[in-house]
């Protein structure tokens, strides 16, 4: 059994949130125009609106690298 310290965890957490970041930022930003998604991050600690549209974005990302892990099951299993 491997135990892992909180900053092996945090760490992993930090990389998922980035990689989950990364399949949206483009689409964010051509959706809002002058704005960044870190723009969005800032403000999201302090507006629940943003809070929510935070949350949102990340769904559609979460959602996106769940069907990006699916096609790469896919391929796996075919070989």
């Amino acid at each position: 059994m491997t135990i892992h310290s909180c900053s092996e965890s945090g760490d992993a957490a930090q990389a998922e949130t980035a990689y989950l970041e990364s399949l949206i930022r483009q689409d964010f930003e051509r959706c809002h125009p002058g704005e960044t998604l870190e723009d969005l991050k800032r403000r999201a600690s302090f507006s629940k609106e943003d809070r929510g549209l935070l949350r949102d974005w990340m769904a559609v990302a979460a959602s996106r690298a769940a069907a990006e892990r699916g096609k790469r099951s896919d391929l796996n299993s075919a070989a």
